[in-house]
């Protein structure tokens, strides 16, 4: 499936457009919340993804720890990888990962991305920094982006979904890409789903005690 610039009539076109506009497959899933998009932005912006089983985020980890791993040195696991800390520079677990920041409208959007070779038993990975990620066609990669967007859904709950793509940069690279997706295309959908009941259960939990604290002002 391929794409051209989505409209989404709450906000305008997305950031993920301008990220990756054109692409080869997605995923997208989605999950109503019971709390207003203020409080759905700020859960899913203070994820912290350690908490998650996700196999590319995984994959990241250890590819990163590889080398101390292979000299028979500790690797130390952060304490945390909050998605906040990637938009805002901060943390050092975020350091030496593929994954970066490529854009966000603050209360509506965050969208990150990498570039690697998924279909590999070891996936190797590809820094490409935020700037060069739209434009980046090197042969023989997939450029992966995804985000999280929260959709104003009545008058105080919200609809947050959580798209990811991938667009290959050449034939060969697609084509591999394209037997690894149809493996995986079915365990991608359970670790989004699951990252967005996480944050369903953060944001919910925020909206009830603010609600709480509000009636106990009376």
């Amino acid at each position: 499936m391929s794409a051209g610039s989505t409209f989404d009539p709450a906000g305008g076109p997305l950031l993920l457009d301008g990220a990756l506009p054109e692409f080869g497959f997605s995923r997208l899933e989605y999950v109503p919340l019971a709390a207003a998009p203020p409080v759905a932005y700020e859960a899913a912006r203070a994820l912290d993804l350690l908490t998650l089983d996700s196999p590319l985020l995984n994959a990241a980890m250890l590819a990163r720890g590889l080398p101390d791993r292979l000299r028979g040195r500790p690797v130390p696991t952060p304490p945390s990888m909050r998605v906040a800390d990637l938009f805002d520079g901060a943390g050092d677990a975020w350091e030496d990962q593929p994954w970066v920041a490529l854009g966000e409208s603050p209360g509506r959007e965050l969208v990150f991305g990498a570039v690697g070779k998924p279909w590999q038993a070891s996936i190797e990975w590809r820094r490409v920094e935020p700037e060069e990620f739209a434009s980046f066609d090197e042969a023989g990669w997939a450029k992966m982006a995804a985000a999280f967007v929260v959709h104003p859904y009545g008058t105080r709950r919200s609809l947050l979904t959580y798209e990811a793509r991938t667009a290959c940069t050449d034939p060969e690279s697609t084509a591999r890409f394209g037997q690894y997706w149809t493996l995986v295309s079915a365990g991608v959908g359970v670790v989004l789903r699951g990252t967005l009941r996480a944050i369903r259960a953060a944001a919910e939990e925020r909206a009830r005690t603010a609600w709480s604290d509000a009636l106990s002002d009376r």
